[in-house]
């Protein structure tokens, strides 16, 4: 069965998602607000999976409470903490449960994070566990052994980062996930919209599969310097974090400056990524500011139809 985000994407439509992180806890009442504050504005809520090696809840289980409350969730699934039998029972139980957006990711190191001392796994990484997911749709394992029980219908991604200092990393890389079976690509934030476009026109072109620009809503000048300084391969241009520091209201000047790029994004790629940390209720009034209309509630998730709600 073909969920709304599956059908926008292979419909061609404007696609947009938004990056929801599940509670450190066994409380998922917040997260689950924030979600529901971008129902009827997003295809499909992505659910981050240990993303900066830190604890929190399993992104299969939130995801699964999203998919209750009629939310389509899309499950990252990272390489970092599980071997391919962990990968293999993860991504089958998902299928049961109704989930069938998967994000296929390697997972950030352990040192990044808040248990330092933990063993990694990456008994695979994103290329290998796209193809492995391609094969388990087949209705094969791993092994190449058939599965007794019926192949799976998941709909993989890969992640993107066009502002990779390499471009023939990024070129070959981006290749490889194609190859793999990605069927969508969401990016890593991106704040340089020429490299962006550079990306579209000499890598992306002709691979017939949805790109959706990551956007960041940056909630102050400090805010942006701090991403500067501490996260890796992003530049924020100085005009962005000047226009934040002149601000009467800064974390509403981040707001229309994240609703200007999603306008150029909307002319270069197929779809947006948003990612507003801790305020991903304001996503709304962003697309708003953006002049990006709602998503079509008349099309309900298939996914969400066939998971009894609580």
């Amino acid at each position: 069965m073909i969920n709304r985000f599956r059908r926008a994407a292979q419909a061609k439509e404007f696609l947009v998602t938004a990056e929801v992180t599940p509670p450190k806890g066994g409380n998922p009442e917040h997260m689950l607000k924030m979600a529901q504050a971008l129902k009827g504005r997003v295809h499909a809520v992505n659910i981050t999976d240990g993303s900066r090696a830190v604890l929190r809840m399993s992104s299969l289980a939130a995801s699964t409470v999203l998919l209750q409350h009629g939310i389509e969730p899309i499950c990252q699934m990272a390489c970092r903490d599980r071997n391919r039998i962990g990968l293999q029972a993860d991504l089958m139980g998902a299928h049961a449960l109704g989930i069938r957006n998967i994000l296929a990711l390697t997972g950030d190191p352990v040192k990044a994070g808040d248990h330092t001392d933990t063993k990694a796994v990456f008994d695979l990484e994103s290329v290998r566990l796209l193809k492995l997911i391609g094969k388990l749709n087949r209705g094969f394992d791993f092994n190449d052994e058939s599965l007794p029980d019926e192949p799976l219908d998941l709909f993989p991604g890969a992640a993107v980062d066009p502002q990779l200092k390499s471009w023939s990393g990024l070129k070959k890389r981006f290749e490889r996930k194609h190859e793999a079976g990605a069927q969508f690509f969401q990016s890593q934030m991106v704040t340089d919209f020429d490299r962006l476009g550079q990306f579209m026109n000499e890598v992306a072109v002709g691979t017939d599969k949805p790109v959706l620009a990551g956007i960041f809503l940056f909630k102050s000048a400090k805010n942006a310097q701090f991403i500067n300084r501490y996260v890796p391969g992003v530049e924020i241009p100085e005009e962005v974090i000047d226009r934040l520091a002149k601000a009467k209201e800064p974390l509403r000047e981040g707001m229309q400056i994240a609703a200007e790029q999603v306008q150029i994004a909307q002319q270069l790629c197929q779809g947006v990524h948003m990612m507003a940390v801790k305020k991903e209720d304001l996503i709304p009034e962003i697309l708003d500011l953006a002049g990006i209309n709602p998503v079509d509630e008349a099309k309900p998730s298939a996914a969400s139809e066939t998971v009894p709600t609580r």
